[in-house]
Parts: structure tokens; sequence; C-alpha cells
């Protein structure tokens, strides 16, 4: 049976986790696996396989497998086009169907993909095969515990979590616990983990692309420890260690203008009193972080930018219009920026708007959300610990404390869905360089450096 051989020709631990949910499944013993495999080392291929088996083996009888993800556009319903493509290579072409947009049956047997977003209506679904809930790190745990895990009561149906870790209050993570706890008392193993190093014993390629992350983001970047290393982050806390910070020490000096032939991009905090989405309140500071860009010697550049913080500016209590001409003149005149990304959130947005009308394309208004300000903390945390962002060394400004005050009380919180927020406490100051040094690494990400043309 081609279905079959599929599943003898996946990976050996795609196979370990296979032959573990199949004897549940066909010994009714009805357990609730977890699976954990660091990202894009096959989890979902595992699944595929899994499903066109047992539909396969189900076929003659009315049956279904629900599968869930967190969301159904694109998440689940990318896991049933994967589906809808293992038919035809079992031989089945022209046999199975789709239905509703949201089903592939193959004779009795279907195959149900939902969203277990918080808003789906969902009940009155069974599953009589199996239960799958993908990307379970992001699924919530009310959701799964009122509305998919009664899908299986009637039937003792077997459960499988696929996921990557993420912090200690996900779903996955609780299954994972649980299953930890069973596995000690009867020796049923319910717990599957295949981080990075595992999937690389039998695909050098990832092996060569995970280490390239790995110099990219550092080892212990949030994303690489729960993506690659399957380690979970606790809550939050300081969102620099100390190690952190003094990998931000430099030895160049600061600089009050710039020199020829150099690249320059700078990252623009505004002050203001009004709040949007993951910003800190009481703000009464516009600060400028200027920095040069020196690039690897490849031909064209293969990786990112070294970024030297060569000037700060900072105002307390001069309202925007008063600054149009100072950041113009700045920007234009004294450094020649390149690239120039400023907080056009709220209040921000005039001036945004107006440097763009006298500046032109150089400048990128930059809007906070919950989702953008995760990615710009993602982003810095990974140009700190590749060592590609350096401050200049101390020359007793007030700027100076002010920065390395800032980076030692920025605090880090983790959120569902891979997200972060990070801020400094309002009780205990403002988070205006830190903001700034986050936009600072995203203008130098944005600026694209000219390539030489060559000749015939």
């Amino acid at each position: 049976m081609a279905a079959v051989r599929a599943i003898s020709e996946l990976r050996p631990y795609q196979k370990e986790v296979a032959v573990a949910i199949l004897d549940s499944v066909f010994g009714k013993k009805g357990l609730t696996f977890s699976v954990e495999i660091a990202r894009q080392g096959g989890k979902n291929e595992l699944s595929a396989q899994l499903e066109v088996l047992l539909l396969t083996i189900f076929m003659a009888q009315p049956g279904n497998i629900v599968k869930c993800a967190p969301t159904f556009r694109p998440q689940a319903l990318i896991s049933m086009m994967r589906l809808k493509d293992r038919p035809n290579d079992a031989g089945f072409d022209g046999i199975w169907q789709a239905e509703l947009g949201y089903i592939v049956r193959l004779g009795n047997a279907r195959a149900i993909f939902l969203s277990a977003d918080g808003s789906a209506n969902v009940v009155g679904n069974t599953a009589h095969i199996l239960l799958e809930v993908d990307e379970a790190q992001d699924v919530s745990r009310e959701k799964y515990a009122k509305e998919f895990r009664p899908m299986g009561a009637s039937t003792n149906v077997t459960t499988v979590l696929y996921g990557t870790t993420w912090d200690d209050t996900t779903l996955l993570e609780e299954v994972k616990q649980t299953n930890l706890e069973l596995e000690r008392r009867d020796g049923i193993r319910r717990h599957f983990r295949y981080d990075w190093e595992e999937i690389a014993r039998y695909s050098p390629d990832y092996g060569t692309y995970v280490l390239a992350e790995r110099e990219r983001l550092g080892e212990n970047h949030p994303l690489f420890m729960t993506q690659y290393r399957l380690l979970p982050v606790h809550g939050g806390g300081n969102f620099l260690s100390v190690l952190q910070r003094q990998q931000l020490c430099g030895e160049h000096s600061r600089r009050h203008s710039g020199s020829p032939g150099a690249v320059y991009v700078a990252g623009i905090d505004l002050a203001g009193e009004e709040e949007d989405a993951g910003r800190s309140s009481g703000r009464d500071a516009t600060v400028v972080t200027v920095g040069e860009l020196t690039f690897p010697g490849e031909e064209p550049p293969l990786r990112e930018p070294t970024i030297k913080i060569v000037e700060h500016y900072c105002w307390v209590g001069k309202k925007h219009p008063e600054l149009y001409g100072q950041l113009v003149d700045i920007i234009r005149n004294i450094w020649q920026c390149r690239r120039v990304v400023v907080d056009a959130t709220g209040i921000g947005e005039p001036v945004a708007s107006f440097l763009k009308k006298a500046l032109g394309g150089r400048v990128v208004p930059f809007h906070f959300t919950a989702q953008s300000k995760s990615t710009l903390g993602f982003n810095l945390l990974a140009a700190i610990n590749s060592g590609r962002l350096k401050m200049y060394r101390p020359d007793g400004s007030e700027e100076y404390r002010d920065f390395f005050r800032q980076m030692e009380l920025a605090k880090a919180v983790y959120r569902p869905s891979q997200t972060m927020n990070f801020y400094v406490e309002p009780s205990q100051g403002h988070d205006d360089f830190l903001m700034s040094l986050a936009l600072l690494v995203q203008a130098a990400a944005l600026y694209e450096p000219r390539q030489a043309k060559g000749t015939a």
C-alpha cells in the first residue's frame, strides 16, 4: 500500500512518533501525545502522511479526523492543501473529494480542518479516528478544553498536539508536563521532542541553515531558543542580560558629524503623551540615534552590516513643530542619512509626514502595534547577540548614562503567538533611547547598498 510505504520512508524520528500514534489508534488506547519538532523539521509532513494512511484504512466506514490550528487562514488551510497532495501520491487520484472548503473525503472517512481561534464556531464536530492540534503553543487552553477535547470523548480518540515550545503557560507546555508525569508513572512514552541538532543528523542542508540562523540571532535569542533548541522562555524579566549589555560596548569614539563616503542611518523616537499599543506612558523626550553602517567584504554583501552608534540627540519638553528644522538639518546636512525610521504612532504621524515630504524616500514611518513592536524587539536582540551593534565608548555625557540606564532597566514580557513586549516601567523612567535604538536597527535593515555595475 502506497500510504504505508510513505510512512516507512519518513525520517527515523518522524517514524518513531507515527508508530506510537498508530499503536494508540488501532489499540483504541485514547492516548494524548505532545510532539515538539524544531521549526521546518517535518512535523507537517508527518501529520499529512498519518492522515492519508488513516483515511485509507478507515475509508470503508464513516469516521472523522479533526485537525485544528490557531487560524483557519493560513494555518489550517496550509495543512489541508498539504493533505490534498498526498492522496494522489498514494494512488487515489480522482477518488478523494474536497467538500465545503474545509473537508477532505476519501470514501466514507473525512479529514475536517478547523480554526481554533476564540471566535470560531466548532461545536458539534466529532473526532472518531484522530484529533490533531497544530501549533498547539498558540491555541487557547480554554478553547481546547471546552470545544476540541470533548470532540473525542465518545470515541476515546487518540489526540496529538504538535508545535514548538514558547513559554511555560501554553497549552503545549501544559500537556507536555502532564505527559512527562504520566510517563514517569507507567513508562508509556507520550512526549516526543526533536531539536534542530536531531534533525540535522538526517539533513545536512538543514543544519547549515540553522547554524546561519544561530549566528544571525544568537543562541540565546528567544526565537532561536524556542523554535530550534525547543527551550521555553519563562514569562519575562530583564530585556537585556549583563552579557548583552556588555556586548553593546564599543571601542569607537562618538562623532558629531559625518565622514565623506560613510553610510549613516538613524532612528527617531518622538516625545508625546498619547499612547498606542505597547507604548509606555509619561514620555517627554525626543531622541535621535545615528548609526554608521559597515558592510562585510562580500560582493554583494551576504551578511547584515555592523552598526556603530556614533551620535545621540535628545530634546526634553520641546514641541514637535519646533524640531522640524533641526531634524531636517541633522538628517540631510550633518549626517546625510541614507535611511531614517521615525516613530509615526499617534501624534508622531505629522512629524513623520513632514520629514518624508522634506526628505523623500529615505524616511520610513513606523507605527507601533503589539506585533510590530514585538518584531522590533526581536530584531534588536538579534543585532546585539550577533555583535553587530556597538555603542560609542564612554564620553562622560548624560546621553551615554541615560542610554545604558535604560538598557539596564528595560523589561521583557513574552506573550502568546511568539510575541513579546519590551519597555521601561514608567515608575522607573522612560524608554526613549531604547526605542530610538530599536528604530535605528530597523533603519539599518531597510537600507540596501547600491551595487557596483560591472563592465562588459
